[in-house]
C-alpha cells in the first residue's frame, strides 16, 4: 500500500459568515496526482494555501507528510515544492542564474541545475535574462524552481493555464515523469481533459464543497446512465445507437453484413459530469 502523503479530515474555512471550504476530505498518496477540480471560485486556491500552511482552517485538519497543517514551520518548504499564479521570477536575472539563487538557498549542486534546464526543455535559453522568456518558458522556469531541490510533494495551481497546447503538453509530460519517480502531485485546474489525462483521482469541487470523488474512469462510468454507442458506417455515415432492442438489431446486421468500420460507446467526459452534478458550466 502506498504511503500517504496528504491527508484532509473535515477542513472548512470561513470568512466571517461567509463559507469558502465545507467538509472536505481526501488523501494523496507517494507516487499519485490527485486533481481539485472545479470553476474560478469554487475553493481549489484556498485549499492549497490551507494545506502549505499559508491559511488556518476553521475546522477539521489536514497532514502534509504528517505534520499537522496547523504546525507547519518553514522546513516543510524543504520537502515542498508550489506553483501558483503568484509565483514569479527575478525578471532582471539569467534563467540560469534564477535557479542559481535558490539552489544556493537549498543547498543544491549547482551541478544540477543545467540537468533540469534540459529537462524543461530551456537549456539553450539559459543565459537569456528571465523577463524575454514567453509566457510557456516562464511557466517551465517556475515550474524548475518548483522542483529543483526534488520534493516529495508538488502543489500546482492553475499550471497550464492560458499555455499554447505544445508547451501544456510538454509540462504533462514531465508531471507524469516526476509522478514516476515518486512524487505526489496536487494539481488544481478547472481543465477537465488535463485532469482525465494526468490524475489518479479527482475531487469535483462546487462552491467549497467535493460533489464527487474517484478516479476519472470511475466518474465517468458512474454517470453513463443512458448507454450509448456511436458507429461509423463504411458509407461514411455515423449513427448514435441506444440499447434498444431495434437499436441492438440494426448494430448486428451492420456488423453481420461487414458495413459498420467502427464502434464506440459513448461514456461521459468529467466536464459533462461536472455539469450533471452541479447544474453549472466550468469557466
Amino acid at each position: 500500500m502506498k504511503e500517504t502523503y496528504i491527508r484532509m479530515e473535515h477542513i472548512s474555512k470561513a470568512y466571517g459568515k461567509n463559507p469558502v471550504l465545507k467538509d472536505l476530505n481526501a488523501n494523496l498518496a507517494k507516487g499519485e496526482i490527485l486533481g481539485f477540480l472545479g470553476p474560478s471560485g469554487a475553493g481549489k486556491t484556498t485549499t492549497i494555501k490551507i494545506l502549505t500552511g499559508q491559511l488556518k482552517p476553521t475546522s477539521g485538519t489536514a497532514y502534509v507528510l504528517g505534520i499537522q497543517v496547523e504546525n507547519i514551520d518553514e522546513t516543510i518548504y524543504e520537502q515542498i515544492g508550489i506553483v501558483t499564479d503568484s509565483s514569479g521570477i527575478y525578471e532582471r536575472m539569467s534563467v540560469y542564474d534564477n535557479l542559481k539563487y535558490f539552489a544556493k538557498i537549498l543547498s543544491i549542486e549547482k551541478g544540477e541545475i543545467d540537468q533540469l534546464l534540459e529537462r524543461v526543455g530551456l537549456l539553450d535559453q539559459k543565459k537569456q535574462l528571465a523577463g524575454k522568456l514567453s509566457k510557456g518558458q516562464t511557466q517551465r522556469l517556475i515550474l524548475a524552481r518548483a522542483v529543483l531541490h526534488k520534493p516529495r510533494v508538488l502543489f500546482l495551481d492553475e499550471p497550464t493555464s492560458g499555455l499554447d497546447p505544445a508547451t501544456a503538453l510538454e509540462i504533462h509530460r514531465l508531471l507524469l515523469e516526476l509522478k514516476e519517480e515518486g512524487m505526489a502531485i496536487f494539481l488544481t485546474t478547472h481543465n477537465m481533459e488535463e485532469a482525465t489525462k494526468l490524475c489518479d483521482h479527482v475531487a469535483l469541487l462546487n462552491d467549497g464543497q467535493i460533489v464527487e470523488y474517484g478516479t476519472p474512469k470511475e466518474l465517468c462510468l458512474r454517470y453513463n446512465k443512458e448507454k450509448r454507442y456511436r458507429v461509423l458506417l463504411e458509407s461514411g455515415e455515423t449513427k448514435e445507437l441506444t440499447q434498444s432492442n431495434e437499436d441492438i438489431a440494426k448494430l448486428a446486421q451492420w456488423l453481420k453484413n461487414d458495413e459498420a468500420s467502427s464502434v464506440h460507446s459513448c461514456e461521459p467526459t468529467l466536464e459533462t459530469v461536472f455539469l450533471k452534478v452541479t447544474g453549472r458550466e466550468l469557466q
